[in-house]
């Protein structure tokens, strides 16, 4: 069955979904090995096919959006994440070159494909785990959409103009790390779908995936905004925020933000 994006948030929320209370992101985990012993891991190859299966239908025509290898009946977009691109492609003279870090097989370049027609240029290049890489440029890469299984290889190749952190930051061990790296690129980085709390620090839990969706569970940070902030390189501007309607049971309350963050010079 199709569903909208709200009818899966309000089944697991409302917990009409059967064991719903075992959904969600729960622990307080001390180290990322610890996290890892207690979840089945991101690379389970169940997440590959089922991804693959449902962006392949939307690729040819059979199915408006995916996201997390669901299949929707209509697109929700986030306005502020095209606006992000956009602004990225006005700056460019209308050339819009992408480095989507962690974006699946194309889930977030197929949702909004359709205001990007009209660019004289677009380039959208995904880097993922090695097997991610490998279906994406046997079954989606084309003269747009590229994929790669390391940043360092996508670079070789060309300069992209922004960069998308859509719902993949929680899911890194060294976080920060990745994003220090990215941002020495000196250009614009949009977030999405990643979670915050108020605490001081940052949380370490497991999420587990309703079965619907697909068997799995794997680590997950709930980042302190604070401590998020201080993290930032100090000639970095977080030009703009918005939440997100996503909602997860949780051990803490937190809400699903993204962001824009503009660096002004080269980061060393």
């Amino acid at each position: 069955m199709v569903r909208t994006l709200n009818e899966i948030v309000r089944m697991v929320t409302r917990r009409r979904v059967p064991n719903a209370a075992n959904f969600g992101l729960s622990g307080d985990y001390r180290s990322w090995k610890e996290a890892m012993a207690a979840s089945t891991g991101y690379d389970s190859s169940v997440i590959l096919e089922k991804t693959k299966s449902a962006l392949l239908k939307v690729k040819n025509g059979e199915a408006v959006f995916e996201r997390d290898s669901v299949l929707f009946d209509e697109i929700e977009y986030s306005w502020p994440l095209l606006a992000g691109l956009l602004q990225a492609a006005a700056k460019a003279r209308g050339h819009l070159n992408v480095l989507d870090f962690g974006g699946s097989l194309g889930s977030t370049y197929f949702q909004n494909r359709a205001f990007l027609t009209d660019l004289p240029h677009v380039q959208w290049n995904i880097v993922e785990q090695p097997k991610f890489a490998e279906a994406g440029k046997k079954y989606f890469e084309d003269e747009h959409l590229k994929f790669y299984a390391q940043v360092s290889d996508c670079l070789k190749q060309t300069k992209p103009n922004v960069v998308i952190l859509c719902s993949v930051l929680q899911y890194l061990e060294r976080p920060y790390e990745e994003l220090h790296e990215l941002l020495k690129l000196s250009c614009d980085l949009i977030m999405d779908r990643t979670p915050f709390w108020d605490g001081p620090t940052d949380k370490l839990c497991v999420q587990n995936v309703p079965p619907s969706i697909y068997q799995a569970s794997y680590p997950s940070w709930i980042f302190s905004r604070e401590r998020f902030k201080a993290q930032l390189p100090k000639n970095c501007k977080i030009t703009a925020t918005f939440n997100n309607v996503d909602k997860m049971p949780s051990p803490v309350e937190f809400q699903y933000q993204g962001a824009i963050i503009a660096p002004s010079g080269q980061i060393s």
